[in-house]
Order: structure tokens, then sequence, then C-alpha cells
């Protein structure tokens, strides 16, 4: 079950000799590069092992193409996020080693990492893992604890404040998102039309305290204890990081809480539709329940969730219509917007998540 990575996807190699070099003269004692590996998992930003003598690290880089995204991949933001919760005593990251943006060494900017050992639980391995549904709910309701923890921060004496602009902010991403859709869009989809109508149309009031947010928050970016699949080590992929109305983070998270009911599509994205798993209205339930927040307009975050997440595909799908990447998992995106979609759509017309 451990998350092992696997040889490095054609294309993506890494100039080994420059990334050596460049680590040589800025981190003292990082030691010779004896292995490069890539991670499998995830369609956006590139993960790569390094191991070297005493250590392993963990490099993050942008996919080929992201300079055609306007605001995504930014490794630097990345790297202040993880260096300022390090700083405000948030012990479950990775611990942050150095960031690049000079792009003459590798041809892009990027970071490194200490790597986290564990596991790090992928849908697609999941009739696998035979975990016990008991230890499923248990790991579950962990996950929903740790986003409370994650709200429960204090932005203003950490400075984590500093990482966005609260006000409006439902609405600039309800705008942006948008504009991002318009940006990528291959193909004429009524849903995700529908959608964009009910965001705007429907906009709550601005009403509860900013927190940070992490903006992806599901199984596979946690790395868990192997001997204790309940324990959670460490939280990833900060990219999407900033502060704001803390239902847009838990409308995205049940946006990816796939139940058994739902299609095969979504169940891809996550292990929420296995035995055990609280259903996304218990997800619900916990979280009023461990943060004392009102969760009644949660509908209105999920739907945006969904509209979000298919955006985020669309972007994908559309580098590789355009022939950015090669990487053959990206051809069935299009359809994957479809689907979000519809769930979308279906979620506004019953009233219900």
């Amino acid at each position: 079950m451990i998350d092992n990575p696997t040889k490095t996807r054609s294309g993506e190699e890494l100039n080994l000799t420059a990334l050596q070099t460049y680590l040589n003269d800025t981190v003292p004692g990082f030691g010779l590069i004896d292995s490069v590996s890539q991670f499998p998992g995830g369609y956006s930003n590139l993960t790569y092992l390094l191991t070297t003598s005493n250590r392993e690290y963990v490099l993050r880089r942008p996919p080929v193409g992201a300079k055609d995204i306007k605001g995504g991949h930014d490794m630097g933001r990345e790297f202040r996020v993880l260096t300022m919760l390090q700083q405000a005593g948030y012990r479950k990251i990775p611990e942050p080693v150095v960031f690049c943006d000079d792009e003459s060494i590798m041809g892009y900017p990027f970071y490194v990492m200490a790597r986290v050992p564990g596991v790090i639980l992928r849908a697609h391995t999941a009739p696998k893992l035979r975990i016990a549904p008991e230890t499923m709910r248990r790991l579950s309701e962990s996950l929903i604890d740790e986003l409370v923890a994650l709200h429960s921060l204090d932005i203003q004496q950490t400075g984590l404040i500093d990482l966005g602009k609260p006000d409006g902010y439902v609405q600039r991403q309800v705008s942006g998102w948008h504009k991002r859709y318009d940006a990528a869009q291959t193909d004429v989809i009524a849903d995700m039309d529908t959608l964009s109508r009910y965001l705007n149309e429907q906009l709550p009031p601005e009403h509860p305290a900013p927190t940070l947010l992490h903006n992806d928050f599901k199984y596979d970016n946690v790395v868990v204890n192997p001997d204790d699949l309940t324990d959670i080590r460490a939280v990833l992929d900060w990219e999407m990081c900033t502060v704001g109305d803390p239902l847009m983070d838990l409308g995205t998270s049940l946006s990816y809480w796939a139940e058994a009911k739902d299609d095969a599509f979504r169940q891809t994205f996550n292990l929420t539709w296995l035995p055990g798993n609280l259903t996304r209205q218990e997800v619900a339930r916990r979280y009023a329940d461990r943060s004392g927040r009102d969760v009644s307009n949660l509908l209105y975050y999920y739907v945006f969730g969904l509209f979000k997440n298919a955006v985020v595909l669309q972007q994908i799908y559309g580098r590789y219509k355009k022939g950015l990447t090669q990487d053959a998992r990206f051809a069935a995106l299009g359809q994957g917007v479809r689907v979000l979609a519809r769930a979308g759509v279906q979620a506004v017309e019953t009233e219900t998540f």
C-alpha cells in the first residue's frame, strides 16, 4: 500500500546534472542523488522522488504547458505556504527544503521538500486494500477532524491571513473559475452553463469568519501511518491554499466524496465509496458538530466544488487536446467534465448532496 514511485514518464524527465549542481550549491550536505523516480498519481503538478545516501526528498514542478494556465501551478507560492505553516507550528506537512525560480536551471520553477514516509490512499488501489469498514469509518472521521483543525488555525496571529484576501472571496472564486473554464473550453456543455448561472444567481452572503483553506482536501492528499491507517501524518498539495469562507473548503471536499451509489467516474476520485466511510451528509454533520459552524447552505458550496473540479479537468483535457502532454490518462477527462457537471445540476434540481 506504500505510495511507490515508478519510472519517469516520457517527456517528463528531469535534467539530473543541472539539478544536482543546483542542489549542491544551495543545500549544504544535500548529497549525491542516487536515483530519481516519478509518483504516478495526480493530474496536475509533477512529483518526483529523489533518493540520496541518507535521505529521501520530493521534487515538485509544473506540468508541461502549465504556462498557458494563468494563476495555476505556482511553485513559489506552494513553497511559501509550507514555510508559513511550519513557522505557525503546524507540523503535519513535509519539511520545505528549497525553492528555485531560476528557469535557466531546469526550464521551469520547482521546489524540494523532505519525504514523509507512509501510505497515500489512492482510489485506483481501493479494490486491493481490503480496509475493514470500522477502520475506514475512523479514518474518514479523522480526515474531517483534520480539516476542522486546519480551519481552527489563528490566521491573524500566525500571519497566514497574508495568503489571500477573504473579503469577496466566494464571488471572486465563482467569477474566476468561470473565466478559467471559458479559456480552456473545447466543447459546448450545457450543464456547465447551467451551473455557472446557478452559482452567480445564488451567491451566499458573506458571514463566516475567514479561515485557512486547503482547497484540495481529500484522501490522496494526506499521508497516513501504515501501522495505523487512522493516523494522518501529513497533508500534501498546498498549491491552492488561501484564506476565505471555510465552507468553500468543505464543499470542495464533499465534491470529491463519492458514495457507492455514484457513477464509476466519480468513484475514481476517492476511496469514500468503500464500506464504512461517512456519507456526504454525515461528513456535513460531523464538521458542523466539531467546528460549531452553520452548514445549512452547504449545497451551494458542494455545487461550486463540482463546478471547480470540472474546470480543472477541462484545463488538463485542453492541454491534452493541444498535444502539450502525451499522458493517455487525460483522454477521458473531457467526458469527466460532463459527468461532474451533470452531478452538479442534479444536486441543484433535487436540492440535496
